[in-house]
């Protein structure tokens, strides 16, 4: 059976890289018109969203569902996004779950990847996770954009774990330290079908529904940093809870 999934997959994630990059190409005037300043973000991430993001998901043959809600489409409030991270799909996702423009912190490396990378640089916030000067940095940054009226997104995982066993990886505390520190709501997203849909392992992966939950914020108003480690217990809770529901050990 697999020897006949090979060709599909060949050609199919194939497909990916040149929808991706298609469409950067043939959005570039307005992506390099809305990055010029800071005060165009908001027009850069419509097209992100629904010009770039959302085509990818439907082209790819993924149909969102996004289950029991909550409505960070319809407030203009500042908001810390983190969700498990899984596939590269988890970017597409998490534009589409949110009309509200956010700002990614991503790691440095990614800047380097053609053609995206260039964009990447210059609207996320990027971070050199072996310089402490760089992790300084991106607190700046983030209040600099929460400023703005902007919400910020993170995997707190820090990445996508090599053990594909694992359900979900342990959560670093930059998310929920800079959530404190800028007094702004937590909200977890649990992604479930994204690892099956589109993994990194090339040879695998199919078309289909990708199901996110949407929780109930957290709030962070009055907490201190003493109280981040808890913080970040509970959210990772919140979200290992929905995994374990959908895939049990």
């Amino acid at each position: 059976m697999k020897v006949i999934k090979y060709p599909f997959w060949i050609l199919w994630k194939s497909w990916f890289y040149l929808l991706a990059t298609l469409l950067i190409f043939l959005w570039l005037p307005l992506l390099l018109i809305f990055t010029a300043k800071p005060r165009w973000y908001h027009l850069f991430y419509w097209v992100a969203r629904n010009l770039w993001a959302i085509p990818i998901l439907y082209g790819m043959g993924f149909f969102p569902r996004i289950r029991r809600g909550y409505a960070i489409s319809n407030n203009r409030h500042s908001y810390m996004l983190v969700a498990n991270h899984t596939s590269m799909m988890d970017i597409m996702l998490m534009f589409y779950c949110s009309k509200n423009p956010f700002v990614f912190v991503g790691k440095k490396e990614l800047s380097k990847l053609p053609l995206f990378g260039y964009f990447y640089k210059r609207i996320a916030i990027m971070v050199n996770r072996k310089s402490p000067q760089s992790k300084k940095e991106v607190y700046t940054q983030a209040m600099q954009r929460i400023q703005n009226g902007l919400s910020i997104c993170i995997f707190p995982e820090g990445g996508v774990p090599d053990d594909e066993c694992i359900i979900l990886d342990k959560f670093k505390d930059g998310a929920f330290r800079i959530a404190i520190e800028c007094q702004i709501p937590i909200v977890p997203m649990v992604f479930y079908d994204a690892k099956k849909r589109f993994p990194f392992h090339f040879f695998a992966g199919s078309m289909g529904r990708m199901r996110v939950d949407i929780l109930p914020p957290v709030p962070t108003e009055g907490k201190s940093l003493t109280e981040k480690d808890p913080l970040q217990e509970e959210v990772r809770a919140l979200i290992l809870q929905r995994l374990t529901e959908v895939y049990p050990k």
